[in-house]
């Protein structure tokens, strides 16, 4: 097994992790940081699910053409140069990106963020909940302007 290679356990289009869009998310397999009350624990496992290379996620981009706006990777950050690989090819198709991260920003591979949209950072922290809980740690932004968005997590009555 190539050791620069993503592999992911689950592929399915989703539209509320990234507020506006409608996205391809690939779980990707390997996490090293084993955040307690994950709820990805299977994808932990760094041989775990499929490969996902730069033919996969063009065929599944040709595929859903006209009806996805992002690609959102949910981990694949251990990897740097496999996923900068796979979102420079979302970009080379005129889509958003996104990854959801349990590191901060600041912990990312620099060669990452210029190839990103939106950005999902902080470990999940079962005492403070997620993104739709006004005590989260975790943050959602938009990469370019650093506008925080976490916000459209928690509806018009939060």
């Amino acid at each position: 097994m190539d050791r620069q290679t993503l592999r992911f356990t689950a592929e399915q289009i989703v539209w509320q992790e990234v507020p506006g869009e409608v996205s391809l998310a690939f779980l990707c397999s390997g996490c090293p940081l084993r955040c307690e009350g994950c709820h990805s624990t299977d994808a932990w496992r760094a041989a775990a699910g499929s490969e996902l290379t730069e033919d996969y996620l063009k065929g599944r981009l040709k595929r859903y053409r006209g009806l996805i706006t992002c690609v959102l990777f949910m981990g694949g950050e251990w990897l740097p140069d496999a996923l900068r690989r796979m979102l420079e090819v979302v970009q080379e198709a005129g889509l958003k990106s996104c990854l959801y991260t349990g590191l901060e920003r600041e912990e990312l591979s620099d060669g990452l963020l210029p190839y990103l949209t939106f950005l999902k950072t902080g470990r999940w922290r079962p005492e403070l909940g997620g993104l739709d809980s006004a005590a989260t740690n975790q943050r959602f932004i938009r990469i370019h302007s650093g506008e925080n968005l976490t916000h459209l997590f928690r509806g018009a009555n939060a």
